[in-house]
């Protein structure tokens, strides 16, 4: 057996589905939180297996959908340098700023393609080590994503000094998950009665982070993963106490999600970064819900340069916004 296989059993999935379809009497309305279930949800036909009452919506969960234009902007202008590495995940390099492109590159693809030396790369430590290797160039980190990645970037951050790069500098875009629960659950439009937590997030942050968001449900609030199972049980779990009326967090990711999340994953965030307000492409400006460098602690291209991200006014041709809300 492999390590994912007891997570992905068909009979099970099969028993936890006939659980909710035997427990639901009412409709109810379930936001998962993060695009990676998004994609499990969608890959493995689980919304099929759903009495017609229980409805999935999809929340904010993608880090790539809710940067906003003005850092893409930001990360273009700063890739066309000609003393500039650029590196990037790859996932973000299609994501066009707010520009067209009659007016020049409007995604970091279409810089490369002009030329700019705009490479993927699988970590931020790959990124220092270009750095390394390359003592007469700038090479810039797009630190983009959510708790999960926010350690392994603090730590290429301290490696860097520890090594005394001066010639790696990061593009801050993180963004936290808390702070836009609390916004969505706040807006009078919402229609979210339990959700589906982001358990890769929970395994860094406190459980308490997340256990904020309760005071505005009618139901429940689910710790889980992206296997078939762990969806399915977080769905009935969730299902039952909106049954019972009743409100409170429940881990089923319990195998690597702790109350206290990961100590010192935490404290090496804390350490290069702190927390400050951050647009989200779609939903707008979120108090305290994005981090940036702590004054002193590594290089920050922008900070140092004559680019700077400007806010730049939402063209409503995205419509991730209206999808992220539900």
């Amino acid at each position: 057996m492999k390590l994912v296989d007891e997570y992905r059993d068909s009979d099970v999935v099969a028993r936890l589905a006939a659980g909710i379809r035997r427990t639901a009497t009412r409709p109810w309305t379930l936001m998962e939180i993060c695009g990676g279930q998004t994609h499990s949800i969608v890959k493995n036909g689980l919304e099929a297996l759903l009495p017609p009452g229980i409805e999935l919506v999809h929340g904010p969960g993608c880090p790539v959908c809710v940067t906003p234009a003005e850092l893409i902007d930001a990360a273009v202008a700063l890739a066309a340098r000609p003393e500039v590495i650029f590196t990037s995940y790859g996932d973000m390099l299609r994501v066009p700023g707010s520009r067209g492109r009659a007016e020049g590159p409007a995604a970091l693809l279409d810089a490369r393609a002009a030329g700019a030396d705009v490479r993927v790369v699988y970590s931020a430590l790959d990124a220092v080590q270009i750095a390394a290797a390359n003592p007469g160039r700038q090479v810039v980190f797009f630190a983009v994503g959510f708790e999960t990645t926010a350690p392994g970037h603090a730590l290429a951050v301290l490696q860097a000094a520890a090594l005394g790069l001066e010639n790696f500098s990061i593009l801050v875009a993180h963004v936290l998950v808390p702070p836009a629960i609390d916004a969505l659950l706040g807006s009078p439009e919402c229609r979210v009665q339990a959700l589906l937590a982001p358990g890769h997030v929970c395994t860094i942050g406190r459980l308490g982070g997340i256990r904020a968001a309760e005071r505005a449900l009618e139901g429940a609030d689910c710790g889980d993963r992206f296997e078939p199972v762990d969806l399915m049980e977080g769905i009935l779990m969730a299902v039952r106490q909106l049954e019972a009326g009743q409100a409170r967090l429940e881990n089923q990711y319990s195998r690597a999600v702790r109350a206290d999340g990961n100590a010192p994953a935490r404290a090496a965030v804390e350490r290069v970064f702190e927390v400050t307000d951050r647009p989200w492409r779609g939903l707008g400006m979120i108090a305290g819900s994005g981090l940036a460098l702590r004054p002193g602690i590594g290089n920050s291209m922008p900070s140092r340069d004559s680019v700077r991200p400007e806010p730049v006014q939402d063209d409503g041709a995205c419509i991730s916004g209206l999808i992220l809300q539900g």
